[in-house]
């Protein structure tokens, strides 16, 4: 998991964990990724036809 978090951030878990303004970083930057997801997955569901 720590290798994922690094690859995904450009952090470690332990440097997340001491670190306010990164921890805040690395969940603005989730939230915009969630968001952008649903956005996706809406707009597939949109424009799918059966």
């Amino acid at each position: 998991m720590e290798k994922a978090m690094h690859q995904s951030h450009g952090c470690g878990f332990a440097e997340y964990e001491r670190d306010l303004d990164k921890r805040l970083d690395v969940e603005k930057n989730r939230d915009k990724e969630y968001k952008k997801g649903l956005e996706v997955a809406a707009d597939a569901t949109k424009n799918h036809t059966p």
